[in-house]
């Protein structure tokens, strides 16, 4: 799996990006957390908010920060 957190580098695309971090650690799925901040990227997933949360290339969530425990939720079971 692959989470993508979409969004220019501030504060809460940081925050967004340590949750899903953590997020891979305490469900134990094996998955790969990137940050995407090139503009023009960003753009090609069409997030309606930034930040944004993208898992295998579809954004599942933009515009709020997440916890850990909300984006495990996005998981497969």
């Amino acid at each position: 799996m692959k989470i993508q957190i979409l969004g220019t580098g501030c504060s809460k695309c940081t925050y967004l990006f340590q949750a899903a971090e953590q997020a891979v650690k305490e469900s134990g799925v094996s998955a790969t957390v990137e940050k995407v901040t090139d503009i023009s990227r960003i753009l090609e997933y069409s997030p309606w908010a930034l930040p944004a949360l993208a898992i295998d290339g579809q954004v599942k969530a933009a515009g709020q920060v997440m916890t850990a425990d909300e984006i495990k939720a996005f998981f497969p079971k």
